[in-house]
């Protein structure tokens, strides 16, 4: 079994209690060492899109291994299939939480109870990302609440995607996000011409690409007004994309910004066992 397959990783269908049982340890002994961060993976099945793209989980995992060893982190990959009726209590334990998955901001607002669970995320500066279609809607309602969390959102029956080769230019030298990150090529659906805040303020463009003659941003960050940080990105509908080191560099120091970890100024490392890629081979869903 190779290395990719033996993560030091919680894969958790049921770490509610286990979440409980940590803060009430934390209570009774405040001289305990302080917990680690829980970055919260959340992915699905495959959707309906053909094999090779949106391959939900099978990017958990990747995410997972290269949020190895990478400061005092706990990461928790966790399926979130509708109803996802323990999912509101597992918010409740995490510090960050990743969307990868159908329609995310859709999802966010399906149940009333996560929406609030995410809102109290964001209250307590928790940090939120949301990778390609983990923005997107094709319903208009969900768009304002999501981009008041995640700071951006691929919605409403007026949103432009193209698949494509793609120049994607750093927008900011100076964001320790792009630490690494020089200009690149790749072939993707991006999402753009996207839904932001109204007000811009702590908003950042990270990457831009040209559509036609405009240029749009297809990553950000957000220094939000509840103290806490979001990160998107609207690539990966392929697979594949994962090998870029670009893409791996983007998404791991995205991540790591909204809890506060450190990023180096030459970028961090993102080397990954090429195993780490592989997709299930009897073509079971992932």
């Amino acid at each position: 079994m190779s290395r990719s397959r033996r993560l030091p990783v919680l894969l958790l269908m049921s770490i509610v209690g286990m979440f409980a049982a940590a803060d009430a340890t934390a209570q009774q002994a405040p001289n305990a060492k302080h917990r680690p961060k829980r970055i919260l993976l959340l992915g699905q099945k495959p959707d309906s899109h053909p094999r090779l793209t949106h391959e939900y989980m099978a990017a958990t995992r990747i995410m997972a291994n290269l949020l190895q060893d990478r400061g005092d982190l706990q990461v928790l990959i966790h399926q979130a299939d509708n109803p996802w009726e323990k999912g509101p209590e597992l918010l409740e334990g995490a510090d960050a939480a990743v969307l990868f998955l159908t329609e995310g901001a859709k999802w966010v607002s399906d149940d009333a109870d996560r929406l609030a669970a995410f809102q109290r995320l964001a209250r307590r500066k928790g940090g939120l990302v949301c990778l390609h279609w983990g923005s997107g809607t094709r319903d208009a309602q969900p768009i304002d609440n999501f981009v008041a969390l995640f700071g951006g959102c691929h919605g409403g029956p007026d949103r432009k995607y193209k698949v494509g080769d793609f120049d994607l230019a750093p927008a900011s030298n100076l964001h320790v996000i792009l630490s690494g990150i020089g200009p690149f090529g790749s072939h993707d659906e991006l999402y753009f011409d996207l839904k932001f805040p109204r007000d811009r303020t702590g908003h950042i463009g990270l990457l831009n690409t040209k559509v036609g003659d405009t240029h749009y941003p297809v990553a950000w960050c957000w220094e939000r007004p509840d103290g806490g940080r979001s990160f998107g990105f609207t690539g990966l509908h392929f697979h594949e994309n994962w090998k870029l080191t670009e893409y791996r560099r983007l998404v791991l120091q995205g991540i790591l910004w909204t809890v506060h970890e450190t990023i180096p100024v030459e970028g961090l490392n993102v080397k990954l066992d090429p195993a780490a890629f592989d997709l299930p081979k009897d073509g079971t869903p992932d």
